[in-house]
């Protein structure tokens, strides 16, 4: 528990600033070893890789019109993570900003929230299930998790997708695809040891009935404290354990899988301890986490050829935040989609989607609550996409996505794309589209105090936040041995969150005041320097104008700016040396972040393995090798700096 204090001034501006600040600390929270190396695949092979988050539907990646970046299951091993936002790092047009022990920022394109608030522009999909929480529209990073070794690839891809995934796909989406229960038999255990954090997973795959595969998992994390600023404690120790399973069925044209998995966890708050606020005292204690899910895909062909696919998840989680509050959240979630057969030049994709949430929060502080306490809430849509071959080498897509949610009611959500084949390796894109960001129980039921007169009332008129965005790519292979990837983005920002004074002056609501654009450019490429040398490289830079609608009463506009670094880059090296033994190293450099200041930073990692045997890995892993501590993200005080770490890990695959 944390034992200093502060003790801001008492009024609306700063009880409301502490109970964000609040609940966003808890956001950021016998075979032989298949090795299927990169090193060992061409330009042209890892171009042929099958994707399906831009379209929904199996396509190259080469042939996709969009700004995506594939993180393959041999990117993650040879990066020696042992986290997803670890592993998230390899995307160079991500911005990963870790704030403490488990809580991390994650966005793309910009709008990766402050100290007092969180990222709300990004969906993630782990297999097919949303990570979203309509609490903030966010993600619990402290809580999302797979057993590495399991995952095929993650798609990610920059820009907004929301006609096909719908509402908070904004800025983009991470897809999260974990292998086939086939791809996994027999037993793999993995260990790591290490001067901060140690964590162990086993998994077992066999054969079910009927001509299926399964497995299961277990896997346990540990992580020390870390330090603030001043060298104190940060207080942000945690642990978790999950376990799981899958089960594949395959049989001539139907495909059958059902998944789930279940965790609990425990997480150190890394804020200052004693808030008083009003002559009314806070103390943080240790946040307790629990969560179960299943999931089940069925997906068949028609007798006219066409496949049809149906998806069906439950997801409970439970969070308890001292002092502010514990909420108990249940989704069920049904969608359906059918790509039909070519149907002259247009490929046609429709779906539909069904969302129901039962939301119980307990309002633990007097400072700070969400009325109603308890709520029913549910969202449905459709959506339809054509993709129509004007020419051999000209294809237009077309599509849109209406959504239904419960604060804003109906929101529109279209989408076009234009790519040119100029040559067949080299593909030039086009898009324009429009993204949203609906309201969340945040925006429209925080309310500070708990009970009248209040200081903040909620948002009781909130409006979504709207992206409008054009794109320009390119995405080809110069050389046989270059490939080169290149967007370039503009995006007009309206109904912006702000805090605006009611018509009497003595309290605030949340209200959409603002407006803007962000400006940017992404960029990376690879470089085969030879059969067993790989070079890697990528840039992300932009810029972002925020300002306020005239009328606007806002006095805390100022922090949402500049959140944002300006630019970011990274370089890899990955190097097959004889013997079974692998050296990767990777250098990144992410810009400073004002309001809160964080200085900019440079970091440097190494990887070192070994194959002592067909079946046993041995890696040498250092984290942050420069030297010195820095900070990635949040309030001064209230956020950890990031120490070098070195792991041993050892794989064993049997």
């Amino acid at each position: 528990m944390n034992k200093n204090g502060i003790r801001p001034s008492p009024g609306a501006g700063a009880a409301l600033r502490i109970a964000v600040m609040l609940l966003a600390s808890s956001t950021c929270h016998a075979a032989p070893m298949e090795r299927a190396s990169f090193a060992d695949m061409s330009l042209e092979e890892l171009a042929n890789i099958r994707i399906t988050s831009l379209s929904k539907r199996p396509e190259r990646l080469a042939d996709a019109a969009g700004s995506v970046f594939v993180i393959t299951a041999d990117d993650i091993r040879r990066s020696g993570a042992t986290s997803l936002p670890e592993a998230l790092r390899l995307a160079p047009s991500l911005h990963v900003a870790q704030q403490s022990a488990s809580g991390y920022a994650i966005s793309a394109r910009g709008s990766n929230g402050s100290g007092n608030s969180a990222p709300n522009k990004l969906l993630v999909l782990i297999d097919g299930r949303s990570a979203y929480s309509p609490l903030f529209s966010g993600v619990f990073w402290d809580v999302q998790d797979v057993m590495l070794e399991d995952v095929e690839r993650i798609e990610v891809i920059s820009g907004p997708g929301g006609t096909l995934w719908g509402i908070n796909a904004v800025n983009g989406v991470i897809n999260i695809i974990t292998r086939p229960a086939a791809q996994t038999q027999g037993t793999l255990a993995q260990a790591h040891v290490g001067n901060r954090r140690d964590g162990a997973s086993v998994r077992y795959g066999g054969a079910a009935g009927n001509g299926g595969h399964f497995r299961v998992y277990g896997k346990h994390t540990r992580h020390d404290h870390l330090a603030t600023d001043d060298g104190s404690p940060a207080d942000d120790a945690w642990h978790k354990t999950q376990a799981g399973f899958r089960a594949d069925w395959n049989k001539g044209g139907e495909r059958f899988t059902i998944q789930g998995d279940a965790y609990t966890g425990r997480i150190g708050q890394p804020a200052p301890g004693a808030i008083a606020i009003s002559g009314t005292d806070l103390t943080l204690d240790t946040i307790e986490a629990a969560g179960v899910n299943l999931t089940s895909r069925w997906s068949y062909l028609l007798g006219n050829g066409s496949r049809l696919n149906w998806q069906a998840y439950y997801d409970r989680t439970e969070r308890t935040v001292p002092p502010t509050f514990t909420e108990t959240l249940d989704i069920v979630d049904l969608q359906v989609q059918q790509s039909l057969l070519p149907i002259g030049p247009h490929e046609i994709t429709w779906g539909a989607n069904y969302r129901y949430s039962w939301d119980r929060v307990e309002n633990t502080s007097s400072i700070f609550a969400f009325l109603p306490a308890e709520l029913n809430q549910q969202w449905s849509s459709v959506f339809a996409q054509d993709e129509i071959a004007l020419r051999d080498d000209l294809r237009l897509t077309l599509g849109a996505r209406v959504e239904r949610n419960p604060y804003t009611g109906n929101e529109l959500l279209p989408n076009a794309r234009l790519a040119w084949k100029a040559a067949p390796d080299h593909l030039v894109w086009a898009a324009a589209s429009r993204a949203v960001r609906a309201a969340s129980r945040l925006d429209a039921d925080a309310f500070v105090p708990r009970e009248a007169p209040f200081l903040l009332q909620g948002g009781p008129s909130v409006r979504s936040e709207v992206a409008n965005v054009l794109e320009l790519g390119y995405r080809g292979q110069p050389s046989g041995s270059l490939s080169w990837s290149v967007t370039a983005f503009h995006t007009e920002y309206d109904h912006l969150r702000t805090q605006e004074l009611t018509p009497s002056g003595t309290s605030l609501v949340f209200a959409n005041e603002m407006e803007g654009e962000t400006t940017g450019i992404e960029t990376w490429g690879t470089y085969q320097a030879s059969r067993s040398w790989r070079l890697s490289a990528g840039y992300t830079g932009m810029k972002d104008s925020l300002r306020l609608k005239p009328g606007s009463t806002d006095l805390q506009a100022p922090l949402t700016v500049g959140k944002n670094p300006a630019h970011t880059w990274q370089l890899r090296s990955s190097w097959s040396l004889p013997g079974g033994r692998e050296l990767d190293l990777a250098l990144r450099h992410v810009g400073g972040l004002s309001n809160p200041d964080v200085p900019s930073y440079t970091a440097f990692d190494a990887r070192f393995g070994w194959e002592v045997q067909p079946d046993v890995e041995l890696a040498l892993i250092g984290l942050n090798l420069l030297g010195t501590d820095h900070a990635e993200y949040g309030l001064a005080g209230a956020r950890s700096r990031i120490p070098r770490t070195v792991l041993l890990q050892l794989v064993l695959e049997l």
